[in-house]
C-alpha cells in the first residue's frame, strides 16, 4: 500500500526552525520523485521543495531558498524538509507528496498521492 506519513510540524518563533520528516511506503524513493507542498489559511496548496530519484534538489520560491533544504534517504525511505528562519508567511499545513511525474513542478496535478499533512505554525 502506497502511504506517506509526515512529522515534525509544531509552533515556533519567527527565526526559529523545524525539521519535518516523511516516512513513504509502498514504493522506492530511488523510482519516483518526492516534493513538500503547503497550504496557507485560505490560500491553495503549492509546491516548496522537491527531490529527484538521484537525489537533486529544488527549493520553489526565490522567498524559499536559503532556508529551505530537501534530503533523502533512501534505505530508510524518508525525506526531510530542514526550514531555518521561519517567518509567519511560513505557517501552513505541509504536505509530503509523490509525483505522478519524473521531474519537478509545483502543480497540485502532477501529485499522485499526498501524505495527511503537518501544521507547522510560525508565530511569537
Amino acid at each position: 500500500q502506497l502511504q506517506l506519513v509526515e512529522f515534525g510540524g509544531g509552533l515556533v518563533q519567527p527565526g526559529g526552525s523545524l525539521r519535518l520528516s516523511c516516512v513513504a511506503s509502498g514504493f522506492s524513493l530511488s523510482r519516483t520523485y518526492v516534493g513538500w507542498f503547503r497550504q496557507a489559511p485560505g490560500k491553495e496548496r503549492e509546491g516548496v521543495a522537491c527531490i529527484s530519484t538521484r537525489g537533486q534538489a529544488t527549493i520553489f520560491g526565490d522567498s524559499m531558498k536559503g532556508r529551505l533544504t530537501i534530503s533523502k534517504n533512501t534505505a530508510q525511505n524518508t525525506v526531510w524538509l530542514q526550514m531555518n528562519s521561519l517567518k509567519p508567511d511560513d505557517t501552513g499545513v505541509y504536505y509530503c507528496a509523490r509525483y505522478r511525474t519524473l521531474y519537478c513542478s509545483t502543480l497540485v496535478r502532477d501529485v499522485a498521492s499526498w501524505g495527511q499533512g503537518t501544521q507547522v505554525t510560525v508565530s511569537a
